[in-house]
């Protein structure tokens, strides 16, 4: 057992429902429904019984609902003990974000936060890992995804725009002479993976490349066309747009964290830092600038 499904099981014996422990908890009612199937599974007993559109106890969940309030005594207690000292902002602070983002784009607003913030240990790590943030490897993360797990905390900031790039010698070249666009065979991520894919027609390449500055450095050279976040495309005077911005490559920017800290202050310093920042540059990542 875990805390966290005694928190969850907790949440339905008191409310009496999973709706109710699902708006408590801040997850969705199918996640608290699949939990409490699967807890019920690991300790080999019902827990819980509906009987007149309310959920009630058994007699073995009775004896797990005394024990994991004793157990939640204990837990509030360690709360309570460290909570001074996350009431300061100090300490070190895991922050995981996607490579592209945080060499280019993120890292002013890194910088400034580190620089206002000289007591807080400033840790980036580049990953696309959503465990690494749910097994505590990192304590804030900051995705692209229009999917977030549902088992963290946090909030979509603002939608990133993706658009069709080629260097501007080679989209001149392209536009005066006509004929198919040549493309960079893109294997970052599945979101490109696809896009390209989809694009292209699925035709062999001759060049590929399996990380998004690796494509943006091809783009450069003039080997053809690629799909690029457009706050990277349009920053860049040496490369053009061959086409608009198409809504169906965008995504969602979120700035996630396990529940567990969401009242530590080094963490919602960073947090409120980095929302601001980044709706400061909403434009470059939508994509509307003067292009």
């Amino acid at each position: 057992m875990n805390w966290d499904d005694l928190r969850l099981f907790l949440a339905v014996a008191r409310t009496g429902s999973i709706s109710g422990a699902a708006k408590q908890l801040g997850v969705q009612h199918s996640t608290v429904s699949r939990r409490i199937r699967s807890f019920e599974e690991k300790l080999g007993t019902r827990l819980l019984e509906r009987k007149k559109g309310r959920y009630e106890l058994t007699q073995a969940g009775e004896n797990v609902k005394e024990a994991s309030g004793r157990i939640e005594r204990e837990v509030l207690g360690v709360d309570g003990a460290l909570l001074g000292k996350d009431a300061q902002q100090v300490g070190p602070l895991k922050v995981a974000a996607l490579n592209n983002m945080a060499s280019t784009v993120f890292m002013p607003m890194f910088a400034s936060f580190s620089k206002s913030k000289p007591q807080v240990e400033l840790h980036i790590i580049v990953s696309n890992v959503d465990a690494s943030l749910s097994q505590r490897e990192a304590d804030v993360a900051i995705r692209l995804t229009n999917t977030p797990t549902d088992t963290l905390i946090g909030k979509r900031i603002v939608t990133v725009a993706s658009s069709i790039y080629g260097s501007r010698l080679y989209i001149d070249q392209l536009r005066k002479e006509g004929g198919e666009p040549k493309w960079i065979g893109v294997e970052c991520c599945g979101f490109h993976k696809s896009w390209t894919k989809q694009l292209d027609g699925g035709r062999p390449h001759n060049f590929y490349s399996d990380d998004t500055q690796l494509t943006h450095a091809a783009l450069r050279e003039g080997l053809g066309v690629s799909i690029l976040p457009c706050f990277m495309g349009d920053a860049d005077p040496l490369l053009a747009r061959y086409s608009d911005p198409d809504p169906a490559l965008n995504l969602g920017l979120w700035l996630l964290l396990h529940p567990d800290l969401k009242r530590t202050a080094r963490v919602l310093a960073f947090r409120d830092h980095m929302e601001q920042a980044i709706i400061e540059k909403r434009n470059l990542f939508e994509g509307l600038i003067n292009y």
